[in-house]
């Protein structure tokens, strides 16, 4: 077993691609319950009422949909340097130094084998909060707000590869991410593996690739205190239209109470409580889940519907 490594402290924004920019924007401040931190020429900066940083979500104007960048922050300065030498040193494609934008300062960039973007930074724009949304309590990022679903932070995200094992290492190697869960399948793949670098039980799964596109997003996921929360959403996204794919129900992996929905570009984005679950175990050994588990459904029966195999962002052109 290699000794965890913890230069990376969190997944600290997602930035998604969409082509209907005005309707993607209410449905994540009016519906979903995220508030603009700021705006510029191509992009809004989005955050949940206790992200601490600027920024969770970057929206950005796009001639399609999924996913432009994913950044985690790093420990340290020191931290950054330490992995900028590994992924240099990998197999894996960089991309270079690139300055920051309106929530952190100079990011460095690489690439996955299947086009999703990385960068990883340390310099951070804080979340300053104004009268009107100051806290009451000094270690809230900012006042709790009703909006919408209003979810607290920013969770995880679910990317899309054809192998899973190739990016598991990519994973292992760049971000000396943990594995917490697999599945393994029958013919010797695996068909998902979920990663954290922190304590959560996971920050980032990947799931195989059945669309037929590559460097796809599969979700981005924001987390909500309790379940409750998540039940109310629910008749929130039924209210104002919004298209509920699956759920209000608990994932058999990771045991996450989840509902995904699509914003009205097509991107899948889920609401999720773990409860109080962590990884607090430094010893963990990978929790194993076969083809016949999954084909119990999840964890109170459901099965899952099939375009949670297939949707994903950018849509693949079929052919005709």
């Amino acid at each position: 077993m290699s000794e965890p490594c913890f230069d990376i402290a969190h997944l600290a924004h997602v930035e998604m691609y969409t082509d209907r920019f005005e309707e993607s924007l209410d449905f994540f401040t009016r519906v979903y319950g995220l508030t603009v931190s700021g705006q510029d020429e191509t992009s809004a900066y989005l955050r949940a009422w206790d992200d601490y940083e600027f920024h969770s979500l970057k929206l950005t104007r796009h001639h399609t949909t999924g996913v432009g960048h994913i950044a985690y922050r790093a420990s340290s300065p020191e931290a950054l340097k330490r992995r900028v030498v590994a992924i240099e040193a990998s197999r894996f494609k960089s991309l270079g130094w690139v300055d920051g934008d309106l929530g952190h300062g100079r990011a460095y960039r690489f690439e996955d084998p299947f086009g999703h973007v990385f960068e990883i930074y340390w310099d951070t724009v804080r979340y300053r909060p104004d009268a009107a949304h100051k806290p009451a309590l000094k270690n809230m990022a900012s006042r709790f707000h009703a909006t919408g679903a209003c979810p607290r932070r920013i969770d995880h995200l679910n990317l899309l590869a054809t192998d899973v094992s190739e990016f598991r290492e990519f994973m292992e190697t760049c971000l000396g991410s943990r594995v917490t869960e697999i599945i393994q399948l029958d013919n010797g793949r695996l068909g998902g593996c979920w990663f954290t670098i922190n304590n959560k039980t996971y920050d980032l799964a990947c799931t195989e690739e059945h669309g037929g596109g590559s460097g796809r997003l599969h979700h981005v996921t924001y987390a909500t205190d309790s379940r409750e929360d998540i039940l109310r959403a629910a008749d929130i996204f039924l209210e104002n239209g919004v298209h509920i794919e699956t759920g209000p129900h608990k994932h058999a992996v990771q045991g996450t109470f989840f509902l995904y929905v699509w914003e009205p570009a097509g991107n899948r984005v889920e609401l999720a409580n773990s409860g109080a679950r962590l990884i607090l175990q430094p010893d963990w050994e990978p929790v194993v889940w076969t083809e016949a588990d999954r084909r119990k459904g999840q964890a109170w029966g459901l099965k899952t519907i099939e375009s949670f195999h297939t949707h994903g962002t950018p849509p693949v052109k079929k052919d005709h």
